[in-house]
């Protein structure tokens, strides 16, 4: 008897897992003290001139968060604290994209669909090649041509050309790791690497804090100063600008240094 096809028809198809990297334009040892203002489990490790982050817990997304959303936060967070440019990728069953961040400008991001249809403005891509120092001619032709129209390109090819292009800036991804790969194959990657490093953490605190035992004037202690002193200027050009998102990260700043400021008042160290 033949097997019923209408019922293998009818088996609906899983949908592709969201994926998430994080590119930070420095090295491994700069991104350390800065990891766990993401608050989540992060695997860090070297990609070429880069540094990559990728969650380690799983799930990332929560509460029915958006990919994007959740993504440019992380990017701006580390951009706003750091003196290097935060290019983030993320893919999920409804769109996959790219948000650069860097120091207090606005994040500028670009997205599309599962077939790789183009969905957002051209403009986006001169930015990243001005921010990221890339040739405005050669490098900038080969970014428009991402933004263009290709029935043969799909979201993963797009991921894929964009890395290409990146690769003249230095960016170099460890063997294995490719955009669009579901999160447990690229954590896989990730931990077999033999300069992997575990940081962050959901309190986020505490790995800062780890970091800062180590003794002499606590790493930890100038960095809740730097939080704080950044998180002001943060937070009120946010709220002139009336960006919600700004504000909220200025206050997460300023709520996390001072956090760990009235630690060390509470608890001084010996």
């Amino acid at each position: 008897m033949p097997p019923d096809e209408s019922k293998a028809v009818s088996r609906p198809a899983s949908a592709p897992a969201p994926g998430a990297l994080l590119l930070c334009r420095a090295a491994p040892d700069a991104v350390v003290p800065l990891a766990p203002l993401l608050r989540e489990r992060m695997l860090l490790t070297r990609a070429g001139e880069w540094s990559v982050l990728v969650p380690e817990g799983s799930p990332w997304l929560r509460g029915g968060e958006p990919a994007d959303r959740v993504l440019t936060g992380w990017a701006a967070t580390l951009a706003v604290g750091s003196a290097w440019p935060v290019l983030a990728l993320w893919w999920d069953a409804d769109r996959a994209g790219c948000v650069l961040a860097s120091g207090f400008r606005r994040p500028v991001g670009y997205a599309w669909l599962p077939d790789g249809t183009p969905a957002g403005k051209s403009e986006a891509m001169h930015t990243f090649a001005a921010r990221l120092g890339l040739d405005p001619v050669l490098d900038g032709q080969l970014l428009d041509g991402l933004t263009a129209r290709d029935p043969a390109a799909d979201a993963r090819a797009r991921l894929m050309g964009l890395i290409a292009v990146l690769t003249h800036a230095g960016v170099e991804l460890p063997e294995g790791f490719a955009p669009g790969e579901p999160g447990d194959r690229l954590r896989e990657v990730a931990g077999a690497g033999a300069d992997v490093r575990h940081v962050g953490g959901v309190g986020g605190i505490r790995g800062v804090r780890g970091v800062a035992v180590a003794g002499g004037m606590p790493r930890a202690h100038r960095l809740a100063l730097a939080e704080v002193a950044v998180g002001v200027p943060v937070a009120a050009w946010g709220v002139r600008r009336r960006s919600a998102g700004w504000a909220a990260v200025g206050m997460a700043l300023m709520a996390h240094g001072g956090l760990e400021l009235s630690y060390e008042t509470v608890f001084p160290r010996d």
